[in-house]
């Protein structure tokens, strides 16, 4: 294993996608940043306000439809990783409900929490959760609609600003 130059100082998370198998590499990588003692920063954008918005963030689906790596969920159903998951049948009513009740029942085996409670512990750990103010305005949404704890409301320029330093790595999910 090499030893990278620059140790890791601050992760900077973009998170752009709005279901809950989008949202929570995001949580599950920050959160391991701050149990690292790695300063860490959450930057939610288009889609990803899901997981900030209060009407959203309790109630996160796994996306059915065209999400061609559900065949990793089949060993949830005793199936082998090698059956594919039709992509046709992730339109049938159901289905993504049936698939975020499996997901939410193994994360739930692991003790993995839900993601208004995941992003408390980010908090209380000093993690940063932040909006960003382009999607904020294209989806008409405002600081009343998002979740008590966020820090604040950024444009991308200022989200630049806070990951900036050496040691920061920038990841997009």
């Amino acid at each position: 294993m090499n030893t990278p130059q620059h140790p890791v100082k601050k992760m900077s998370i973009i998170v752009s996608r709005g279901s809950l198998d989008g949202i929570y590499p995001a949580l599950i990588m920050a959160n391991g940043a701050r149990m690292e003692g790695i300063e860490a920063s959450l930057f939610f954008t288009f889609f990803g306000l899901n997981g900030l918005t209060k009407s959203t963030m309790d109630n996160l689906k796994v996306a059915t439809v065209g999400n061609s790596a559900l065949n990793m969920a089949m060993p949830m159903l005793g199936m082998p990783m090698t059956v594919p998951f039709p992509t046709w049948m992730g339109a049938i009513p159901g289905v993504s409900a049936f698939a975020t009740h499996l997901m939410n029942k193994e994360m739930e085996k692991l003790d993995v929490p839900p993601v208004r409670e995941f992003l408390e512990m980010i908090s209380d750990s000093g993690g940063k959760i932040f909006a960003c103010k382009l999607a904020m305005d294209m989806f008409k949404l405002k600081n009343e609609d998002l979740w008590d704890r966020v820090d604040g409301v950024l444009t991308v320029g200022q989200f630049y600003e806070e990951s900036a330093g050496e040691g920061t790595h920038i990841l997009f999910t």
